[in-house]
């Protein structure tokens, strides 16, 4: 299948969220030989105006991030010649919509628009007239496809899909030492981590230890806050870690708590759970973190730190797991699946295929 994604920036440009996002897409359908075009500002030196990485081709339709107008308006007609099967985009700017929007009208593709809902997105007249034109809306959580649906999107034009982990990298990967709670995420003003060290000092007589993955402008903050609290000697700050390091501690760790005021995929809480942890979560109505434990036998809501004490108190009954297959469906493979099933739908519902 021959894919053109559309993002006038991309993650060489500046990492964000959504551009990760977006490439994890490109690099899930590589792998897996299919044809992957990105039309783009130009991120690479010379005058070419195409450059291949990894296996997919990137079109700078723009000279540098400030040719926005250029690439809107050279964007429908070079689609149209490379003759697509899907085109796939996000809204940011709204005007790369609407262009792309023409150029898979005469492609012949279906459109998709990637809304991972971390955009800061302007409700003016060209997002109005941006957001009708896909066929389909894919987001990544419950929560993300009710922002959408409020700016007057059907719920019926919208397809949930995660973030993909890898399960069999999950398995390979060796056992870290053991630790009764973990926590993973950048330390700014949204981590909230004192909610979870606040649950933690209600039991300082206990015997538990817990880690604290990420780094971030609080850090220190929450390093004196820790002990202000008391329980310094039993929290270790891991700073950044790789992956490799992230999922090695995850499968030796118990309890992941997640407390994040604002998470709209809890990437890390997935790799987490999937690598055995149970998994805690302190609900806020900006988090869709709480959609991955509803329904688990080894998962907890919360809304307080009492709640949260209790339930890092009642995990401590559970078994402790290196694994949990409960989570395959969230496997890279599994949620490349899920994308080809909704680009062949779309092809079919258009007469393509």
């Amino acid at each position: 299948m021959r894919v053109a994604f559309v993002s006038f920036e991309t993650i060489h440009h500046r990492d964000t969220e959504t551009k990760r996002r977006l490439q994890t897409i490109l690099t899930l359908l590589q792998n897996a030989g299919h044809d992957v075009h990105v039309y783009c500002a130009r991120f690479w030196e010379g005058d070419c105006s195409t450059f291949e990485r990894n296996g997919i081709t990137y079109h700078g339709l723009g000279s540098d991030l400030e040719a926005r107008y250029a690439f809107v308006a050279r964007l429908p007609v070079a689609l149209a010649s490379l003759r697509p099967d899907v085109v796939h985009t996000i809204p940011e700017p709204p005007g790369q919509v609407l262009a792309a929007n023409w150029g898979a009208t005469l492609a012949r593709a279906p459109l998709v628009l990637e809304w991972c809902g971390t955009e800061e997105l302007p409700a003016n007249r060209v997002m109005r007239w941006a957001l009708p034109k896909p066929d389909c809306i894919i987001t990544p959580s419950e929560l993300v496809t009710t922002w959408v649906m409020e700016r007057g999107v059907d719920e019926h034009g919208v397809d949930v899909v995660p973030n993909p982990i890898d399960v069999d990298r999950i398995r390979e990967t060796p056992v870290g030492e053991d630790v009764d709670v973990i926590y993973s995420r950048r330390l700014d003003e949204g981590a909230n981590l004192e909610s979870l060290f606040l649950a933690l000092a209600e039991y300082r007589d206990r015997d538990w230890t817990a880690t604290v993955l990420g780094d971030g402008p609080e850090r220190d903050t929450y390093e004196r806050l820790a002990s202000d609290l008391r329980i310094e000697n039993r929290v270790t700050f891991a700073g950044n870690c790789s992956l490799e390091e992230r999922i090695a501690a995850y499968r030796g760790a118990h309890v992941f708590a997640q407390t994040a005021e604002y998470c709209v995929f809890p990437s890390e809480m997935l790799w987490a759970i999937a690598s055995g942890c149970v998994g805690i979560v302190e609900y806020h109505v900006n988090s869709s973190a709480h959609e991955l434990v509803e329904g688990w036998d080894r998962g907890f809501r919360t809304t307080s730190e009492e709640e949260l004490a209790d339930a890092i108190v009642e995990a401590g009954d559970l078994e402790r797991r290196e694994f949990d297959e409960a989570f395959d469906e969230y496997d890279k493979d599994a949620v490349l699946e899920q994308y080809l099933t909704t680009y062949e739908r779309l092809q079919e519902s258009s007469g393509v295929l």
